[in-house]
C-alpha cells in the first residue's frame, strides 16, 4: 500500500528523470498546454522531495510568456495546470500552482545545461526568459495495469479496488 509521500517520492523521481510536461495557463488560452521541459535544482532535491519552483526556458516571443508577464503586469497571479506523464506511462499528474516570469541571469546561469543550450544562442541571447511555476498541489496516479484490471473484471472482480492506494493528492 503507497502513502502519499511515497507517491509524491515517484512524482519528484519521474519528473527528475523526464522532465517534460504540459504547461498552460488554468484559465483562458481554451485549455492549450504546450510541452516544456522543467528544470529542477539540484540542491533543491533530496530524499526524494523537492522543496523549490518548476523553471521552463521560454522566448519572450512565446504565447505563454506573453499571457504570464499579461497578467502580472495587471496585478493578477497567473494560474498553472501542468500535465506530467512518465516515459514508462507508470505515473501521471496534473499540477496545479502559479506562474510568474522573470529574465533573471543568475537563474538563468544557475539553471543552464546543454539541453537548454539547444534552442539558445548562449546564454546572452535576447530572446531568453523564464516562466517560474510555483506548484501548490497535484493528483499523481501510478498505473496499477489496465491488463490486470482487464483480466480481474472477466472473472468478476472489481478492478477499482487496485487504484485505492495509487491515487494521492498531495500538496506539493
Amino acid at each position: 500500500m503507497a502513502t502519499d509521500a511515497e507517491i509524491r517520492a515517484k512524482f519528484w523521481k519521474a519528473l527528475k528523470s523526464d522532465m517534460t510536461m504540459f504547461l498552460g495557463m488554468a484559465e483562458g488560452e481554451d485549455g492549450h498546454a504546450r510541452p516544456m521541459t522543467a528544470q529542477l535544482e539540484d540542491e533543491l532535491y533530496k530524499d526524494g522531495e523537492y522543496s523549490g519552483p518548476l523553471w521552463f526556458f521560454t522566448s519572450v516571443d512565446s504565447s505563454l510568456y506573453r499571457s504570464v508577464q499579461q497578467g502580472e503586469l495587471a496585478g493578477e497571479q497567473p494560474r498553472a495546470m501542468a500535465h506530467f506523464a512518465s516515459k514508462g506511462h507508470d505515473l501521471w499528474a496534473t499540477v496545479h500552482g502559479n506562474l510568474s516570469t522573470t529574465r533573471d541571469r543568475a537563474t538563468t546561469d544557475r539553471l543552464w545545461n546543454r539541453f537548454v543550450a539547444a534552442w539558445y544562442e548562449g546564454k546572452d541571447d535576447p530572446k531568453i526568459a523564464l516562466i517560474r511555476l510555483d506548484a501548490e498541489d497535484a493528483e499523481i496516479w501510478i498505473d496499477a495495469s489496465s491488463l490486470v484490471a482487464g483480466i480481474k473484471m472477466l472473472v468478476g472482480i472489481d478492478p477499482k479496488k487496485d487504484y485505492k492506494d495509487k491515487v494521492a493528492e498531495v500538496k506539493l
